[in-house]
């Protein structure tokens, strides 16, 4: 009876799609999508005898992670079963391209997946993500890579299903890569990794062009999503189990600008933290630039905000900066982060650094040392400069040697983890709240949680605490993490 239904349910689309079927919005469209292919996967889950699988392996940032637990909810609701190994019928892979050796890792691995194709014709391979917004890399796979089924972008994400669709039956490639968009779908299914914690988009693309970067050629423009949209989502988050949830976007602090009614990103934290049931609110990226007084009162007011700001610098050579295009001066961004510390004493400060950007002298990299011991940063990324085609970085005089840029790399990590462990000791001996994410990976008597400083903690308790916030002592300081006793509740 079920496949008798599904067979009239691909029958009447089809005739739908021959009849011009008209959809009141892209998110319908993408349903009926998501029911043709769930009829297709029913028939081959028939012919095979099995359940279909597909495999997703991210790559990147925040922003690409819930953009892979869309195309989950989107694969599970088609009736895939997910699966972490890459012998599966679908396996997609989303790609970051911010340095090099993400795009050179992603064409190690297709070598991998040709050789599990071979021995399973009717596999398919999506890529899909930042790498593919790259018209170099489209055509390099096209020439080099023709066992990958289906290619497309960050722009139309929400296009999956009806891309996949399109793909079955064929023996060809599917490229559907744009250039950019203007449209923001939504309602469509996703599936959370944590039931507790969840990342919100609340705006896409970037404007700032910074000379060393390619995601605003691969995220395109900055475009803001409506603050009910975003509000109505939370809540139906923290209804599902949330208690935690990270505000997304490549510059947060820019938010709303373009809005028919615009808003400013203090302002949509105001209303976030009305939200019912929310007990902890993180976001990620803020740009220094867009970092307003009002940002710094309302993170200072707030019972919700947790206590940490990634801020990134980059460099802390002004000249430098300059010419990164960062719009801010060393100056500038040290008065931002004394006013954080000024509102909020127990602000935990992290940052990104970029090592080796062309020109760097040795003056410039002593200006970001000096940078690292004045706002005593907890944690940083530092990144070695990877040079990016179609970045005006790429084609700058005074490239770093090698030899060079190693050599400052190792100085700036060890003051960093000196810095880093510091701070980390002076909570030891403190009563805090934690929130607890995960079974210990090491050891099972152990759960593993978070500090609203994003410090992670290790102590005794099972599994039923995972998702709760529960009181803990932090007993010892291990350089990044501590080792703590849960507090009697």
């Amino acid at each position: 009876m079920e496949k008798e239904l599904l067979n009239k349910m691909i029958e009447d689309t089809d005739n739908a799609a021959n009849e011009g079927k008209q959809f009141e919005g892209e998110t319908e469209r993408q349903y009926y999508y998501m029911n043709l292919c769930k009829a297709h996967v029913y028939n081959e889950e028939r012919r095979l005898g099995r359940k279909l699988t597909a495999c997703i392996n991210t790559f990147g940032c925040q922003m690409n992670f819930h953009d892979s637990e869309k195309l989950l909810g989107i694969l599970r609701e088609i009736g895939y079963v997910e699966t972490d190994s890459e012998k599966a019928d679908l396996v997609v892979y989303n790609t970051c391209t911010v340095r090099e050796n993400a795009n050179l890792k992603i064409y190690g691995r297709l070598g991998y997946l040709s050789n599990l194709k071979k021995k399973n014709p009717n596999m398919k391979i999506a890529l899909c993500g930042c790498m593919m917004q790259e018209k170099e890399v489209v055509e390099k796979i096209k020439k080099s890579y023709r066992f990958v089924d289906i290619i497309f972008g960050t722009h139309n994400i929400f296009k999956f299903a009806e891309i996949l669709y399109n793909s079955y039956g064929k023996n060809k490639m599917i490229t559907d890569v744009w250039e950019g968009t203007t449209q923001i779908v939504e309602n469509l299914p996703s599936i959370r990794k944590y039931k507790f914690k969840s990342g919100v988009n609340i705006m896409y693309g970037c404007n700032n062009f910074c000379s060393y970067c390619i995601v605003p050629y691969v995220r395109g423009r900055e475009r803001s999503r409506e603050p009910e949209d975003i509000i109505k989502e939370i809540e139906n988050l923290v209804a599902d189990g949330v208690v935690e949830i990270m505000l997304l976007g490549q510059n947060v602090n820019s938010y709303g600008k373009g809005l028919k009614n615009e808003i400013s990103f203090a302002e949509l934290l105001r209303r976030v933290e009305k939200i019912e049931g929310l007990k902890r609110i993180r976001f990620m990226t803020s740009h220094p630039k867009d970092l307003s007084d009002e940002l710094i009162d309302v993170m200072a007011e707030s019972e919700k905000i947790c206590n940490q700001m990634h801020l990134p610098v980059q460099s802390g050579s002004s000249r430098l900066l300059k010419i990164m295009n960062r719009h801010y001066t060393k100056e500038d961004y040290l008065t931002i982060v004394k006013k954080l510390k000024e509102k909020i004493p127990d602000i935990s400060i992290t940052t990104d650094i970029i090592v080796g950007f062309p020109g760097e002298t040795e003056e410039d990299f002593e200006e970001t040392i000096d940078v690292v011991k004045q706002v005593e940063y907890d944690s940083a990324f530092t990144f070695i400069y990877s040079k990016r085609t179609g970045t005006p970085a790429a084609t700058m005089e005074g490239q770093v040697p090698e030899e060079v840029i190693k050599e400052r790399f190792g100085r700036l990590l060890k003051v960093i983890n000196e810095i880093s462990a510091k701070n980390t000791d002076k909570y030891t001996g403190q009563t805090v709240e934690v929130l607890v994410e995960e079974e210990n990976n090491h050891d099972e008597s152990l759960v593993t949680g978070r500090l609203t400083n994003n410090i992670l903690v290790h102590f005794k308790g099972d599994k039923s605490l995972i998702g709760s916030i529960v009181k803990v002592h932090l007993d010892e300081s291990k350089g990044f993490y501590y080792m703590g006793t849960m507090v009697e509740q």
